[in-house]
């Protein structure tokens, strides 16, 4: 008989049994799509567990046993250190887990100062335990984050329309595979960067994450017929609309506006 899977909750609760007990751990949570109530059949595990400073290796360790105790693993991937975030991080694919329920553990300094808490950012947490009183929302600075938003508005508007005519020049040598990069890269990220300030702008250097649920569905349907490229000519013939599009968005793009998405 086939072996039936590990379920999620299955997985989630070996870690609780043995990482809270420990008291060098002091808080561990969900994050990703459980923050946002998105979970479904596909959603990954992102956890994250706050320990002392000197004992991020001994709860690797903890991790490792829970990891083979729940069903062993048949890929892990530690991320370099040090990190782009500043703590450690680890994947693993359980053997007798849908692949989909890959594990996304951060292990985070208990002194480190940005633990993904900004609510309006990350989400809620889904509190699986917190013995130290650390899960609770890092408020957003409004203020400054709207000042890094307009810097970067500032900012497309100069890149979009310089760098548009890489795509065209990759097009014009026939090397269409750089050419469709380039049009991802240059036409369609800062489009979608742009529009995403105007509707969530918590999220405007997202790029297509989550794009299908917090933009309006007219948006995404216009997007997606710039998106799905056949063949090359197409790239051609789509780069005036967009071009066209962001012109218009960020000619009319209403600050004030995104202000009031920012409190």
């Amino acid at each position: 008989m086939k072996d039936e899977k590990v379920t999620r909750q299955a997985i989630i609760e070996p870690f609780i049994d043995a990482l809270k007990p420990l008291d060098y751990v002091h808080a561990m949570w969900e994050a990703g799509a459980a923050a946002f109530n998105r979970i479904d059949e596909w959603s990954d595990i992102d956890l994250f567990v706050v320990v002392d400073d000197g004992c991020v290796e001994r709860v690797v360790s903890e991790i490792e046993k829970t990891v083979c105790s729940i069903s062993g693993c048949d890929l892990t991937f530690r991320l370099p250190e040090p990190t782009w975030h500043g703590h450690s991080q680890i994947f693993y694919r359980l053997k007798k887990a849908s692949p989909f329920l890959l594990l996304d553990i951060a292990i985070m300094k208990k002194s480190s100062k940005d633990k993904f808490l900004q609510y309006k950012i990350h989400g809620a947490p889904i509190v699986h335990f917190d013995k130290s009183g650390i899960i609770k929302d890092d408020s957003v600075d409004a203020e400054l984050f709207l000042e890094r938003l307009k810097k970067r508005l500032e900012t497309l508007r100069t890149t979009f329309p310089l760098f548009l005519v890489f795509t065209l020049k990759e097009l014009n040598r026939g090397n269409d595979m750089t050419a469709l990069s380039f049009y991802m890269s240059y036409a369609m990220r800062p489009l979608i960067e742009l529009l995403r300030m105007k509707y969530n702008p918590y999220h405007y250097n997202f790029h297509t994450y989550y794009i299908d649920y917090e933009l309006p569905p007219d948006i995404v349907k216009r997007l997606r017929t710039l998106f799905f490229i056949t063949k090359p000519q197409e790239i051609r013939s789509f780069l005036p609309e967009v071009e066209k599009w962001f012109m218009e968005e960020i000619e009319s793009i209403d600050i004030e506006e995104v202000t009031k998405k920012l409190v």
